[in-house]
């Protein structure tokens, strides 16, 4: 055997050997592939049927008023096995990595508040005893923050509206403006109550806010310094040709009160017509808004309808005091305006026909009730929705003006006020 042959002999043991090694490696890597296809295959197959499964009407659905909760798997009809909860419960018990830092109480509140958020509703809420006194400042008036009102415009932060002389405001804050981040903290699936929990703080201390503002392409940034805000209701003056120019700034505990005073004030000057701004007025208290039109509607008309969950309607009436029914009135709304205010501005121009001047309103139909839990804590549960006298439905939709006026950024930043310009125009018109 020559030397050449030897050579040949081994390379083909070599490459007999590389040949038996790569039929294992790809039997190892086929069967590997074969498992990856298979899973992958079964999850597809899975994926579809729970998609077909999920457009069916025998989708398993649970409805809450029928639905029995048990803390065992009983299998019937319309029973949801509540163990699981318990269960997940344990596990935190047992096996978090940190579980003796956890609180219990603090879980039994997150627990809560992730049911109240799969209602999908971002005005029902659960409030811990530290927000229920939070809340309640708000509604006392007084509390250090920067003095906006937030909420949500299709499943984005929005500011409704930045308060009267309020940090917000004077930082340039403006309604519509969506908010992104919170220092730095993007906003995506935060809560309105933690958005407004992490814009809360001590005055004197600064925020920035994120924000992209309709019409513009580029987000901005916004510092704010935080202050004490302290609400004021109304603010009233008293224009020539006799008009009376009312801001109802919020529809508080104490909104009544003062309209009467200022009221009192305008049958004293012998005023001819009013202007009721109802621009960047984020609402209130139902009942308080049902008090005031009570004093621009004659009696007994209708100022708002409620729709139940079962679809039964309930209407309010103006109970009386119409001092100012006989004035010409129009109505200044903007984006900013919702809630009370919107229904406020539905029920003069379904029952008195005055004009709505400004821009289309932020589209809040739903109705509120707080009610007080064990603990110092509280809920505050969307009860209803409601209508106008007309039986219009306005959320997401909002009250479109009759005349649409536009307040631009260079109107804003240089202190010109053209929708308040032309409700002057128009109620002079009315007076003649």
């Amino acid at each position: 055997m020559n030397e050449e042959q030897l050579n040949n002999d081994e390379q083909r043991a070599v490459e007999e050997e590389n040949l038996k090694r790569n039929k294992k490696l790809f039997k190892k890597y086929l069967l590997f592939f074969v498992v990856i296809f298979a899973l992958a295959g079964s999850f597809w197959l899975g994926f579809n049927r729970g998609k077909k499964a999920q457009a069916t009407p025998d989708d398993k659905n649970f409805p809450l008023t029928e639905t029995l909760l048990e803390n065992k798997s009983s299998g019937g009809e319309n029973s949801v096995d509540f163990s699981l909860f318990w269960r997940a419960w344990d596990l935190l018990k047992e096996k978090y990595v940190n579980k003796s830092s956890l609180d219990a109480q603090q879980l039994v509140y997150g627990a809560i508040k992730g049911m109240v958020r799969a209602t999908g509703d971002p005005y029902t809420t659960f409030f811990d005893p530290k927000e229920t006194k939070s809340f309640s400042e708000d509604l006392g008036g007084s509390f250090e923050g920067i003095g906006a009102e937030l909420g949500m415009k299709n499943d984005v932060l929005t500011v409704i509206a930045p308060l009267e002389d309020s940090p917000a405001q004077k930082a340039g804050l403006r309604s519509g403006d969506r908010i992104f981040k919170i220092d730095g903290k993007i906003t995506t699936d935060m809560t309105i109550d933690e958005a407004v929990d992490l814009i809360r703080g001590k005055k004197g201390t600064e925020i920035k806010l994120t924000i992209l503002r309709e019409g513009e392409q580029e987000a901005r940034e916004i510092s704010i310094t935080r202050g004490t805000i302290e609400i004021k209701s109304l603010k009233l003056e008293f224009k020539d040709s006799g008009i009376a120019y009312v801001k109802l700034i919020k529809f508080g505990e104490e909104t009544a009160q003062e309209f009467d005073l200022a009221m009192n004030k305008i049958t004293a000057e012998g005023s001819r017509g009013i202007i009721l701004d109802l621009r960047n007025n984020p609402g209130g208290f139902l009942d308080k808004s049902v008090d005031i039109a009570s004093r621009l509607i004659p009696k007994g008309a209708v100022v708002v309808m409620e729709e139940d969950s079962a679809g039964k309607r309930e209407s309010l009436y103006t109970n009386g005091g119409d001092r100012l029914s006989s004035l010409p009135i129009v109505v200044l709304i903007n984006e900013g305006s919702a809630s009370a205010s919107e229904i406020l501005a539905g029920a003069l121009r379904d029952d008195r026909q005055v004009t709505l001047i400004g821009r289309k309103s932020f589209g809040k139909g739903s109705v509120q009730e707080l009610v007080n839990l064990p603990g110092n804590s509280s809920m505050k549960v969307t009860v209803a929705k409601w209508l106008t006298p007309n039986g219009d439905y306005i959320m997401e939709k909002g009250i479109n003006p009759d005349i649409d006026v536009n307040l631009s950024l260079d109107d804003f930043n240089n202190d010109r006020d053209p929708q308040l310009d032309k409700a002057l125009e128009v109620i002079k018109e009315k007076i003649k």
